[in-house]
């Protein structure tokens, strides 16, 4: 029966896909109506927080956008880029797991996302390469953050065997830094160059599409006002400041001796700075909802909205089933622990969730605590069923079609990168598992 709705699951992204639009988000719905009337499966809360995130960061960087403030950071980056253009896929994925490390959640992403998929268009360069390198680093750096929820489990539950804080981080940050730059001297050379992508090539040839995406390699063609500069200032001091927040807990207000969680952190933050820019900046308020980052973080809400709750649907139902099955892997052979990280970080979609449950099973199966840090990076496998949150916001923020969810579901624009990136960094983990611990 699992196998069955899995593959109901998946037939509804494959259709939501070739859709297009908010296609994702409706056929999640088909999939749930189904699940829910015709399997008797009870639906779980719908992803409001993500939702609201992302819904938080787009009214701002829309506000930015109307007042000029996207023109003029692709302007700064193109006069840094036009000297070696290609680095982009190596210094968006450092932004973003530099954001994540101290924010301690992937969805720091999503301020950056529209500024990578515009800068590389503007330059020429595929943003594939770029995007899917921002997203995948976003995740894996989870394990790299000192105040992520899977590192402060993981810590907590391999305590008493004397491993500390320390002990985890100095494996899983050389171990995903250097798995995810080696990843990316790959995907550097993934794709056809935009130039040569016959998809985006027909795409320029629409003279709509010509109109509302002006490629401009000249930078001095670029108009910058003052309200653009200070627009710019007040969306990068919302970065800036869900950072601090993240890595600083007590910064926050505390209800019932707990600090108020990062969701509504970014949340509140981000509509904030939207706020400013819009009382001093006072962009067009047509502009703001008819720009492209607006619309394109809109479809992106709705995509999540049904997908993602299709997806822990099927997971929360069928959650018990899942570990007994992991169970009996690791059993058989203790390497393939890596396996079932990856495999329930699949259905469940959270790193968190993953290392409450397996973590502690493989203590009780007599895992050494080497073999546990040296595969903890497996908790991110986000990336194989493209139906998380950056992952569809990168999608739709990628004008040039090239981001995308493949015919076959899975050979979506992320698999390569994502396990690149997986691969490398276990690699790197026992090895420096094997020097530390």
């Amino acid at each position: 029966m699992f196998l069955l709705q899995f593959a109901l699951v998946l037939l509804c992204i494959l259709i939501g896909a070739r859709i297009g639009g908010i296609g994702l988000g409706v056929m999640g719905g088909v999939g749930l109506a189904i699940l829910s009337f015709g399997f008797d499966l009870k639906p779980t809360s719908p992803p409001i927080d993500v939702m609201l995130m992302i819904m938080a960061v787009v009214s701002a960087a829309a506000a930015m956008q109307a007042a000029g403030g996207l023109n003029y950071m692709i302007k700064i980056a193109t006069r840094i880029l036009r000297k070696n253009p290609k680095y982009i896929t190596f210094l968006a994925p450092a932004v973003t797991y530099i954001f994540t490390i101290f924010a301690g959640t992937g969805h720091v992403a999503y301020s950056v996302l529209p500024v990578i998929a515009e800068v590389s268009r503007h330059n020429g360069i595929r943003p594939e390469r770029p995007l899917s390198m921002a997203v995948i680093a976003s995740q894996f750096s989870i394990v790299a953050s000192p105040i992520a929820a899977a590192v402060v489990a993981c810590v907590a539950y391999l305590e008493p065997q004397g491993i500390t804080l320390t002990n985890v981080l100095s494996v899983t940050i050389p171990s995903t830094t250097l798995g995810i730059a080696l990843a990316c001297v790959f995907v550097n050379k993934m794709g056809k160059e935009l130039k040569d992508d016959p998809h985006y090539q027909q795409l320029l040839k629409d003279p709509a599409y010509a109109e509302n995406n002006v490629t401009l390699l000249d930078e001095e063609k670029m108009e910058v006002t003052k309200e653009a500069k200070i627009s710019v200032s007040l969306f990068l001091l919302g970065a800036l400041l869900v950072v601090i927040m993240g890595a600083f807990p007590n910064l926050r207000p505390s209800f019932d001796g707990k600090a108020m969680g990062m969701a509504h952190t970014i949340e509140i933050i981000m509509l904030t700075i939207g706020a400013f820019i819009i009382l001093t900046c006072k962009p067009d308020g047509n502009k703001i909802t008819q720009g492209s980052v607006f619309h394109a973080g809109m479809r992106a809400i709705v995509a999540i909205f049904g997908i993602a709750w299709l997806g822990d649907t099927l997971t929360t139902a069928h959650l018990a089933e899942v570990k007994e099955a992991v169970s009996g892997l690791v059993e058989f052979a203790p390497w393939t622990f890596a396996l079932a990280l990856f495999a329930l970080s699949v259905m469940v979609n959270s790193q968190g969730a993953t290392t409450a449950v397996l973590v502690p099973l493989g203590i009780s199966l007599g895992l050494p605590p080497y073999v546990i840090i040296a595969t903890f990076v497996a908790v991110n496998g986000y990336f194989f069923i493209p139906n998380y949150g950056p992952i569809i916001a990168s999608i739709d923020f990628d004008t040039t079609g090239t981001t995308r969810i493949g015919k076959y579901i899975f050979n979506h624009s992320f698999m390569i990168p994502g396990l690149l990136s997986l691969i490398f960094s276990l690699i790197f983990g026992f090895v420096f598992a094997g020097l530390f611990l």
